[in-house]
């Protein structure tokens, strides 16, 4: 018994020396076959449908062969990380350390493992043979030179923007008011050349509006030459100077273009185009530009001859427009989509040419209204589908039909190719690390609008984002969701007050074309309620909106790497017990506002051991979260926010990679190794607590623990020995910090405050020293700060140069005393609640912020004038923050502000701002100020404003803004949009006056 046992120790540690070797052989044929998938990517752009199905079904074969390795590869990682031991032979000790079974079950998964990976190398070897045999392996389409590389297109198709250049006027759509803005930006304004930048995505009208501004009479009078050059995608320097050379000897009739033009060098080239400008108030447009390198390349042959000479350049993309602002004299114009009632203006003009002068009949407006609501406001997309169904039966039966298969058409019927065409472009340019992170968004259902955050911890999960030295993955994910914005390609649909996207969405038809390429790609699959059919072959994510145990068993593919629900109904037991046995490999796990109150969670959900991201929020999960979480070792971020959840295993602490942890109202026990969370980056709406050795709960004692009861969105950190071993967080916020006796025996005298609470007098210095630590902080919520403990907080605050939100508040009555904080960099939003002696003079100095809130502050001096000239603040609210009987805004100040709020002065009586104040203001909010009895003057001078907000005012200055268009203070107001007055009280009831105004 003892030499078997012996024998099969030695064969262990000869299999583990193996797997050793044959892992780094598979990873290394990994690497290879990435770098031949992007080069079939590549090619793919560039051939288009003239690949054929032999080399896209080779391309599928060896993408799921990526797949196959991806996913050894991280088995073989969890399996290492499992072991006691990391050396070859720490079998033996293994084997004494564990008991028999577990030992035979770690041997068993190594075999399985080994048996694994020779069975990849076999696939890949045959695959590479297939290449060989059938001459598919992947070289650049030149060297293939036969047509078994090329094919015929099936569908013949013909580029819009060719035509739309040149359309009438009775065609077009919606631009009369911009054509009028740009052609009064190119016949007026300075006599420096400028250049006008127009931006948009795919399929918007950029080229059809440029051609309207080039071909306007007024505008061929102005100039005394003009050029229009289409750029493309794989220009040259000399290509493209060389054209417009071509192009303005062409409209010129007098002089002869130059010989040789085609051989001339990039410099000649330059030489030639300055020399015939020079003379001349010219205008060129450069449609199509791609390359943020063009302006840089061909500035210095576009002169600037001081006549008022322009230069047009229409993009997709913002940093071909930031590459070109390089005068301030320079101008951008960003192209919008359609509104809903010039979306159907156009459409039935193409629809029903020859039907009332392109009036929509009455039994096809609901039908009509469907199109167009599925294009989005997209010219291209309303005219391809229009024209389309011009040339069809018009009956309403037969357009229902083409609705329903109109996805299933967009690359096969010739009238709508051109949209997938033209919207491809911009996929097919994107950087190869970018393309999935844009697939992701079929992953969402159509319309879907995305938290950004949740986006971007998602592609951080799945392996998306490349390291960076000096940045976190957050951060460069960022970077990467930036870029698909500037790019056209992701809608922002809402903004935080600085201007970040906070949620976003694609295009309807660019998430048809997205869903796809996820399918061809086998990157996902999207299933809807009305179709559960599923595509046979690797399925690597699965994205479903219905809650179906047999749509989930019907799926045989064991390579799935993430699962996201979207089921508008009850979650069963039976339906979550099936994931871990069918999505073992599962990294992303998202249940988003999934139904799971009256559901057994199970178990084995602690088996997915590559779970990186769980998403329960909303989900209304029981109160009590499951202790499987604590086996989900490589989990990185869990969102149970919004559920009611309100209790977390102590073992939490040990998931050391998690990066994002957010709930409400929750418990955290035993928090002896929160230090150890090193990977933390965000903690929000927790509350820490601490348990005795004997498990129970300090809350569990007689005496009422008001310390530990939360009425708020708040986290009590007990036991904060760790605090600064968070090298890694990045968000604090909503936290009560306190301390214990080492016995555990919380000190129940002190009183209950909000926010992070600081006892013990003793060390509470020590403990806002110990926040000094959070040198990665970048969001801290600070409440219930004594005056005393400025100096060791202002101490702290100078160590966090990363700092981009600070909010420091104080008890009922408190003082903030903050004297002195180097200038914070990074700071952008600041709040500061509590009373002020006087204004920190470091605040003016705080060169990026962008928001600054004052309440309770009770100034007695008037801080406008110290606030005036931040060059980037673009919000400011002031509550109960001046003790002073007036408010000056003086001409020039607050020149960037776009909202400002006042309101709770108890003595204010005026508010007064000047001509040249509050140039850029767009909205302004004035609430309980009753000594104020009149329109502030100078109201009148704010030209950009869009809404004004009067709650709860004085009964004169009610009176005089909801009397109609005759109260003695109308005139400074009626040139604003939109005015709301509220009145009343929650007794007798609220009532809000809305009165709009049209601008002259």
């Amino acid at each position: 018994m003892a030499v078997s046992l012996l024998s099969l120790i030695r064969d262990e540690a000869n299999l583990l020396w193996s797997i050793s070797k044959e892992f780094a052989d598979i990873q290394k044929e990994l690497d290879y076959i990435q770098s031949s998938l992007e080069k079939a990517d590549r090619m793919a752009s560039e051939e288009g449908d003239n690949t054929t199905k032999g080399v896209k079904a080779w391309v599928k074969e060896l993408r799921e062969a990526s797949f196959r390795i991806e996913d050894v590869i991280d088995e073989y990682m969890i399996f290492v990380e499992q072991q006691p031991h990391d050396d070859a032979f720490g079998c033996v000790n293994f084997l004494f350390e564990c008991n028999i079974t577990h030992f035979i079950e770690s041997l068993k998964r190594r075999h399985q493992i080994a048996s694994e990976i020779q069975q990849i190398k076999s696939f890949v070897q045959g695959i590479k043979q297939k290449g060989i045999d059938y001459d598919y392996l992947i070289k650049p389409s030149l060297e293939k030179g036969s047509s078994s590389y090329r094919g015929s297109q099936s569908v013949q198709w013909h580029d819009p923007r060719k035509h739309s250049r040149y359309l009438e006027e009775a065609e077009v759509v919606g631009l009369e008011g911009q054509r009028d803005k740009l052609i009064g930006w190119l016949v007026e304004g300075p006599s420096e050349r400028t250049v006008i930048s127009v931006v948009g995505m795919g399929g918007l009208g950029k080229t059809t509006l440029a051609g309207r501004v080039f071909n306007n009479q007024k505008v061929t009078a102005h100039f005394e030459c003009c050029a229009w050059i289409t750029v493309s995608k794989t220009y040259t320097e000399e290509g493209v100077l060389g054209k417009l050379l071509k192009k303005l000897y062409e409209e010129d009739k007098q002089e002869k273009a130059p010989q040789g033009i085609d051989e001339m060098d990039r410099d000649s080239l330059i030489h030639k185009v300055r020399k015939y400008l020079q003379p001349k108030r010219y205008f060129v447009i450069f449609d199509d530009v791609w390359s943020i390198e063009l302006w840089g390349q061909i500035q210095n042959a576009m002169l600037d001859n001081k006549k008022g000479s322009r230069v047009f350049i229409t993009t997709r993309m913002d940093g071909v427009v930031d590459s070109c602002m390089i005068s301030p004299f320079d101008m951008v114009h960003k192209l919008k989509p359609l509104t809903k009632e010039e979306s159907m203006e156009l459409f039935c003009k193409k629809a029903f040419p020859c039907h009332n002068n392109g009036n929509c009949p009455e039994d096809f407006k609901k039908i009509s209204s469907d199109f167009v609501e599925k294009c989005k406001g997209l010219p291209l997309a309303i005219v391809a589908i229009g024209s389309l169904l011009s040339g069809k039966t018009q009956t309403p039966f037969e357009w229902e039909k083409i609705r329903r298969s109109l996805s299933s058409e967009m690359d096969k019927n010739p009238h709508l190719i051109g949209i997938t065409k033209i919207l491809g472009f911009s996929y097919d340019d994107l950087s190869y690390h970018l393309k999935p992170c844009l697939l992701y968004f079929g992953a969402y259902p159509e319309d879907y609008e995305v938290n950004s955050k949740r986006l971007i911890w998602q592609w951080v999960a799945e392996g998306f984002v490349r390291e960076e030295e000096g940045k976190t993955l957050e951060d460069t994910a960022q970077q990467y969701f930036s870029e698909l914005i500037g790019r056209g390609l992701v809608q922002v649909s809402s903004f935080t007050i600085d201007g970040k996207a906070k949620s976003c969405r694609v295009h309807d038809l660019l998430h048809d074309m997205l869903l796809k390429k996820s399918k061809d790609l086998s990157f996902c699959q999207h299933i809807i309620k009305e179709d559960e059919s599923m595509s046979s072959g690797m399925i690597r994510r699965l994205s479903i909106e219905t809650i179906s145990n047999d749509l989930l068993g019907r799926n045989e593919s064991l390579h799935t790497r993430s699962l996201l629900v979207f089921a508008e109904e009850l979650c069963t037991t039976n339906f979550l017990e099936i994931i871990p046995t069918k999505y073992r490999l599962l990294k992303v796990l998202d249940f988003k506002d999934i139904l799971l109150y009256s559901v057994s969670v199970p178990e084995n959900l602690g088996n997915l051991a590559h779970l990186k991201y769980l998403n329960l929020r909303s989900s209304k999960m029981p109160t009590q979260l499951p202790e499987f979480i604590c086996k989900l070792h490589n989990l990185e971020t869990l969102d149970i926010r919004d559920t009611d959840v309100e209790e977390i295993p102590k073992e939490i602490c040990k998931l050391r990679k998690l990066r994002h942890l957010l709930g409400d109202y929750i418990t955290l026990f035993q928090l002896n190794g929160l230090g150890g969370m090193a990977s933390l980056q965000t903690l929000r709406h927790v509350k820490l607590t601490m348990t005795n050795d004997d498990g129970d709960n300090d809350n569990d004692n007689d005496n009422d623990n008001n310390d530990q009861e939360v009425e708020g969105d708040y986290i009590t950190l007990f036991q904060l020995n760790g605090l600064g071993g968070m090298a890694s967080l990045q968000t604090l916020r909503r936290v009560k910090l306190t301390m214990t006796n080492d016995d555990g025996d919380n000190d129940n005298n002190d009183k209950e405050v909000e926010g992070i609470m600081l006892i013990k007098e003793d060390v509470e210095v020590e403990l806002i020293r110990e926040l000094g630590k959070l040198k990665q902080l970048r969001n801290l919520s600070l409440t219930s700060v004594k005056e005393e403990q400025g100096s060791a907080l202002c101490s702290s605050l100078n160590e966090m140069a990363n700092l981009e939100k600070l909010r420091i508040e104080t008890t009922a009555g408190g003082v903030i005393d903050l004297p002195i904080i180097s200038p914070l960099p990074m700071l952008q939003k600041l709040r500061l609640d509590g009373k002020l002696k006087k204004f920190p003079e470091w605040v003016p100095q705080l060169q990026s912020l962008v928001k600054l809130s004052l309440r309770s502050s009770q100034l007695t001096i008037d801080p406008l004038k110290s606030l005036q000239n931040m060059p980037h603040l673009l919000f400011l609210e002031m509550l109960d923050a001046y003790e002073g009987e007036s408010l000056y805004f003086e001409n020039g100040g607050f020149h960037q502000l776009k909202e400002l709020s006042l309101g709770f002065f108890p003595n204010l009586k005026s508010i007064i701002i000047d001509k040249g104040a509050l140039y850029s203001l767009e909205k302004l909010k004035i609430w309980k100020i009753m000594e104020i009895k009149t329109v502030p003057p100078g109201i009148q001078h704010l030209e950009k404003l869009q809404v004004l907000v009067i709650d709860h005012m004085s009964d004169e200055l009610i009176n005089e803004c909801i009397t109609p268009n005759e109260g003695p203070q109308h005139p400074i107001i009626q040139h604003v949009p939109l005015v709301k007055v509220t009145v009343g009280d929650y007794e007798q009831g609220i009532k809000t006056h809305i009165i709009h105004h049209s601008r002259h």
